[in-house]
């Protein structure tokens, strides 16, 4: 008689390498505060709500020295990053393979700086992926007209008809994933360019807007507002 399969478990895998150039902050923009405290601690709060996911693997820079000075989380924090997102999100995988993981286990890829997640997205997320084939993102449709730009003038208008803003978490089976972002190489900037790359077609998952990443320096106030309303 047959075994049953293992069932797939949850990881979260955030990229926590970059240096936030575009925010003007004097160091990773990740490591800001904001609300009273660094925002990624706001990030790894809202995925250590939710209790489907198996263990949380934090990607950061050689050298990078924030968690040994700030010991109080429980993720995994291992320094691999690398050059780009797409280099990051692989070591990082793999460092989920050495933990436990395995190829048919999803992995919620999600941004550090993306500090107004919640639980109750992850969740959402999840609910709607677990059984699909190929896995699914967060996402925002698009309400503002798109330009095209040409040495500061418009060159052209595109329909905003089935545009959407892309956001994480993105959710994929971690061989799947690891596959495409091999095929793909260092330029995709999220993973499911990397899944569309093999001819698959990611779910999308509404999300609202507050699930925006900070990213210039007039973010951080914005993210503070939310933060205020939601205590």
């Amino acid at each position: 008689m047959n075994q049953p399969a293992t069932p797939a478990r949850f990881f979260a895998l955030i990229p926590c390498a970059g240096n936030g150039s575009r925010a003007g902050t004097a160091g990773p923009k990740q490591y800001e505060r904001v609300g009273g405290q660094p925002m990624v601690w706001h990030t790894l709060s809202a995925f250590a709500g939710v209790k489907r996911i198996a263990r949380t693997l934090v990607v950061v820079a050689p050298g990078d020295g924030f968690f040994e000075r700030n010991p109080t989380t429980s993720a995994l924090v291992v320094p691999c990053g690398g050059a780009t997102r797409a280099a990051s999100v692989s070591n990082g995988l793999r460092e989920l393979r050495r933990a436990g993981a395995v190829d048919n286990d999803w992995v919620l890829v999600h941004d550090a700086a993306r500090c107004l997640i919640t639980p109750e997205l992850i969740d959402r997320l999840i609910d709607t992926c677990l059984n699909d084939e190929v896995g699914g993102l967060l996402a925002h449709p698009l309400a503002d007209t798109l330009k095209l730009g040409e040495g500061g003038r418009v060159a052209g208008t595109i329909a905003r008809d089935d545009k959407w803003q892309a956001q994480t978490p993105q959710m994929f089976r971690l061989g799947m994933l690891r596959q495409a972002l091999e095929a793909a190489g260092d330029k995709v900037t999220d993973e499911s360019s990397a899944i569309e790359s093999m001819g698959l077609k990611p779910l999308l998952v509404e999300a609202g807007g507050q699930n925006f990443k900070v990213t210039y320096p007039e973010d951080f106030a914005m993210a503070e507002a939310v933060l205020r309303g939601r205590r």
